[in-house]
């Protein structure tokens, strides 16, 4: 694989609408010939970076030359590459914003006055940085994706009013359940207390240590419903995979408490089988991500 770069000069200003129309152009072309890369627009200048099999990306870049919409067409770098520095973009865009230009204190005025193919080509150093700070901050636009179970923003107002409506009820259920756990911690203090208390005083039996963790897995489950709950008031999550986890980690911390002296087989091995296709369930979510 290689890795181009290059700039050119745009003939006329380019708009909004006409900058979509080239990246969706662009994005058809490069996904056919499994091309990646990202491209920048500031002051009529073309920057665009192009990854993927050299035979590819040469013939990508001789139609790039010809076409007519823009001129001066400067090869900055031609490199051979192990692995791609887009590989989730078949053509990322980015715009540059004054802070991000502020960035750049080795290459003053640079964007102002020298952000041209001719400028580029004589400024070498400058190449590294701007990629870098490309895919950075295209990696982040992906990460903060956000994603809302319940969004308050919706083209239906009746469907926005029952959701404004329903995480209302959510936080309800969030500060019941805070109550809970508060009560938990308390049952969790008195059992300790109840069972030191009682001769022979401050030794527990095996039972008795049981009945300990069981209170202590109480309050934990609790504090995993109420992430659960507070699920649907958030936009940073995904929910499936947190309740699967969920879900496992609270049928896992109730084997620990089991009394296999009086549970009948039939009920260990169905909560085997779940902890199973749980585990198997997380794996899959996880290899997905």
């Amino acid at each position: 694989m290689i890795r181009l770069i290059f700039a050119s000069t745009a003939l006329k200003d380019w708009n909004a609408e006409e900058l979509l129309g080239l990246l969706k152009t662009c994005r058809t072309n490069n996904s056919a010939r499994d091309i990646t890369g990202a491209l920048i627009y500031l002051h009529r200048t073309f920057f665009q970076i192009l990854e993927g099999d050299e035979q590819a990306v040469d013939e990508t870049f001789e139609k790039i030359q010809k076409d007519t919409r823009h001129k001066d067409v400067t090869q900055i770098e031609r490199k051979p590459i192990a692995e791609r520095d887009f590989p989730y973009w078949s053509m990322g865009f980015e715009k540059l914003d004054e802070r991000d230009l502020n960035t750049f204190k080795d290459f003053p005025h640079f964007f102002d006055k020298e952000f041209t193919p001719a400028g580029i080509a004589a400024h070498r150093g400058i190449i590294d940085p701007l990629v870098n700070l490309l895919r950075v901050k295209l990696i982040k636009h992906v990460s903060v994706t956000k994603h809302e179970e319940l969004p308050i923003d919706h083209e239906d107002s009746f469907i926005q009013f029952l959701h404004r409506t329903i995480r209302t009820g959510v936080k309800f259920l969030a500060m019941l359940m805070t109550f809970v756990i508060l009560l938990g911690i308390v049952d969790v203090i008195y059992v300790i207390y109840e069972k030191m208390t009682t001769p022979p005083f401050l030794l527990m039996t095996t039972d008795e240590i049981l009945d300990t963790f069981g209170a202590f897995l109480a309050v934990l489950i609790a504090i995993e419903i109420f992430l659960n709950i507070t699920l649907y008031i958030r936009s940073d999550v995904i929910p499936v995979k947190l309740v699967v986890a969920t879900a496992l980690m609270a049928v896992a911390r109730k084997v620990i408490v089991f009394d296999y002296k009086h549970l009948p087989y039939e009920y260990v091995g169905a909560t085997a089988l779940v902890v199973v296709a749980l585990g198997i369930t997380y794996w899959l979510i996880q290899k997905k991500e």
